[in-house]
């Protein structure tokens, strides 16, 4: 398609026709209102003038006679710029004025009527047009007073003429500004078809251009923008999660495959086998665990899990996850609680306790404190182990915390320890897929909320911040809002 091809089919281009017809027409309905007004005052004029030298004449006539109106006519038709006077007899004989010729019949039609005409001192042939009104006298002779409409006919030339030139001006400058709006478009539209065939083509890095004028397709490209940005971040975090799979997963498989072949090539009895698949399940339990943790993540992040969500109360959920833990946290030797006050929220319940239960179980795992940080007796002792769960309202939001006394994250680390599979140093001893805090962060960003890790002094306090219902005096002031105040 050739450039002019393109041009005149953009929709700048098009609206620019459309524009330009619709001001075009409202121009040429303006300046034909215009002559048809000025038309209509140049006939009251005429009819006017005509109406008062009937009169004038009439009088005379009655006065005087027909003598009187002969001298009358005769004298006004020598004036310069004359109107049109003829008396005729009854029978059509001309007496006195001066219109040489009239169209056939205007002298028999009383009253108005607009006709050709000559005056005796024409020396040309050609007919000119005038408003006449014919008047019958008594004794059957008629008059006629006209005047000529070359005036009214000059000046609506004039007015066609600036109206033709003008319209022809409206459309000469439409066209030339559709053509440079549609171009200044076209040049935009085609540098983001550009950028989109380079996204298209796999580079994910490429960013539609913005202008400073911040209009329609500045605003539609930041949009598109934060779109490519998105989804750029998920590809990575697909390709991370891959790659993460395909490390971290292949050792358990290639111990399971070990232990199976270890087992066909060296137990004899049957104890040895049951303890080799006994060891088999285990593996393949943690394998759908961290498989499950990872459908959950994604469930997580791309917001299917929204479908889900209801009002419940926080602090349900925090007395739940203690009275399924507490045992588990007994036989590690800790000593779980929980502090929870009224917190109402809106989310997925499944996901927001998964995500709890992921902060306690690391807090179990991990919380414990160091041999040499113990303090001497078993008060003390006992007290360094505890685990707190909390749930509460602070402002707007629900805080659901995890706070124990063990070694804690490093201020540094904790950005990179909500990552998939990532495992810091301390706990690499310890078994675990590295997915806990992960789910946490994703289930809180899904709440739109987020996942904090702070200090206890010592320890980890792993957050929940998740934005918390409405309370009832502030829904009720809301509904209070909406209804019409009686005025007193």
């Amino acid at each position: 398609m050739t450039a002019f091809g393109k041009l005149i089919r953009t929709t700048a281009f098009r609206l620019t026709l459309v524009y330009l017809f619709l001001f075009a027409l409202f121009a040429a309905s303006l300046l034909g209102y215009f002559a048809w007004n000025t038309r209509r005052l140049i006939t009251e004029q005429i009819t006017t003038t005509v109406n008062v030298e009937v009169s004038e004449i009439s009088d005379i006539y009655a006065r005087r006679g027909l003598r009187g109106l002969i001298l009358s006519i005769g004298n006004r038709s020598l004036r310069p710029g004359a109107n049109l006077y003829l008396v005729t007899t009854p029978t059509g004989q001309a007496l006195a004025g001066n219109v040489g010729s009239l169209a056939p019949g205007v002298m028999a039609t009383s009253g108005w009527s607009e006709t050709a005409y000559r005056r005796m001192e024409d020396q040309d042939n050609t007919d000119h047009r005038a408003l006449v009104r014919v008047t019958e006298m008594t004794n059957g002779f008629r008059l006629l007073i006209g005047r000529d409409l070359e005036e009214r006919r000059r000046l609506f030339g004039i007015v066609a003429h600036a109206a033709q030139w003008s319209i022809l001006v409206v459309v000469v400058l439409g066209i030339g500004g559709g053509i440079f709006v549609a171009r200044r478009v076209l040049r935009r539209i085609d540098a983001m078809t550009g950028t989109t065939r380079r996204i298209m083509a796999g580079d994910l890095s490429g960013r539609l251009p913005v202008g400073r004028s911040g209009d329609e397709l500045d605003r539609l490209a930041e949009n598109l923008n934060a779109m490519l940005e998105r989804i750029e971040a998920l590809m990575m975090g697909l390709k991370e999660v891959s790659d993460n799979i395909a490390h971290d997963l292949k050792t358990p498989l290639t111990r399971l495959r070990n232990r199976a072949e270890e087992a066909l090539a060296s137990s004899g009895s049957e104890g040895e086998y049951r303890a080799a698949l006994e060891r088999t399940i285990e593996e393949s339990d943690g394998l759908i665990r961290t498989f499950n943790a990872l459908l959950m993540i994604a469930r997580a992040e791309s917001g299917q899990a929204r479908g889900n969500m209801d009002d419940f109360d926080a602090a349900d959920v925090a007395n739940g996850i203690h009275e399924l833990y507490e045992p588990l946290a007994e036989d590690d030797g800790m000593i779980l609680h929980v502090k929870s006050a009224p917190a109402r929220l809106h989310g997925n319940r499944e996901l927001i306790s998964q995500a709890l239960a992921n902060l306690v179980e690391n807090a179990i795992k991990y919380g414990k404190p160091a041999p040499s940080a113990q303090p001497l007796g078993a008060d003390a002792v006992a007290g360094t182990k505890e685990i707190l769960i909390e749930a509460r309202r602070e402002g707007d939001q629900i805080l659901l915390s995890v706070r124990d006394h063990g070694p804690g994250i490093p201020e540094g680390d904790r950005k990179h320890a909500v990552e998939r599979f990532v495992r810091l140093e301390a706990s690499r001893t310890l078994p675990g897929s590295g997915l806990g805090l992960s789910l946490a962060s994703a289930v809180a960003t899904l709440h739109g909320g987020e996942l904090r890790l702070g200090d206890s002094y010592p320890g980890l306090i792993a957050t929940l911040a998740i934005p918390a219902l409405p309370a009832a005096s502030d829904r009720l002031a809301a509904q209070t809002q909406d209804v019409p105040q009686k005025v007193a």
